[in-house]
């Protein structure tokens, strides 16, 4: 399945970011979260990527998804709660104390790689088998978002996709 939606050049946008499937149906809604106007107002300092939280709700504005970014002792990592299957995926770098590296979404049973892309399509591969891909373009103003979800996927949940996307590959580190 191919998913669109458009968003504000401005990353540190709080608003509701809608996502339509290819027959312009309304299936997700993305939303960057501060948990209080502190934090808001303290990000501004790290250009808006230290309090990193996104919620993402299903077309019915069921919440379907939580996405944090967690820093702890040098450490970066991400968390997403599916909050329908109450299921935690961590999203992490491994191999970044040799120069290259590499992004990971795990649950403990399965693990997908992300190779995360600036200018062309980042994959999530699973089994040496590309199962999603994403872009953003920047065009008029906003960038305009692509997500593609494919049949051989173990997870189907546009909201995950596009969880992983916004906190990962488009406010990124």
């Amino acid at each position: 399945m191919h998913y669109n939606y458009t968003h504000p050049k401005e990353i540190e946008y709080t608003g509701e970011i809608q996502v339509f499937d290819e027959k312009g149906q309304l299936v997700a809604i993305s939303k960057r979260i501060y948990d209080n106007q502190f934090k808001q107002k303290l990000d501004r300092m790290f250009d808006y990527r230290y309090f990193l939280k996104y919620d993402i709700y299903n077309a019915n504005n069921e919440k379907e998804l939580i996405i944090k970014k967690i820093s702890r002792r040098g450490k970066l990592w991400y968390e997403a709660v599916d909050t329908k299957r109450q299921k935690t995926y961590i999203i992490s770098y491994e191999n970044w104390r040799i120069g290259i590296p590499e992004l990971y979404i795990s649950d403990g049973e399965i693990k997908i790689q992300i190779n995360k892309e600036m200018e062309d399509w980042s994959e999530f591969v699973f089994e040496n088998e590309i199962i999603a891909k994403w872009k953003a373009e920047f065009k008029d103003d906003q960038f305009e978002m692509t997500l593609v979800i494919h049949d051989n996927s173990p997870l189907q949940n546009v909201a995950f996709f596009i969880g992983v996307c916004q906190a990962t590959l488009f406010v990124g580190a």
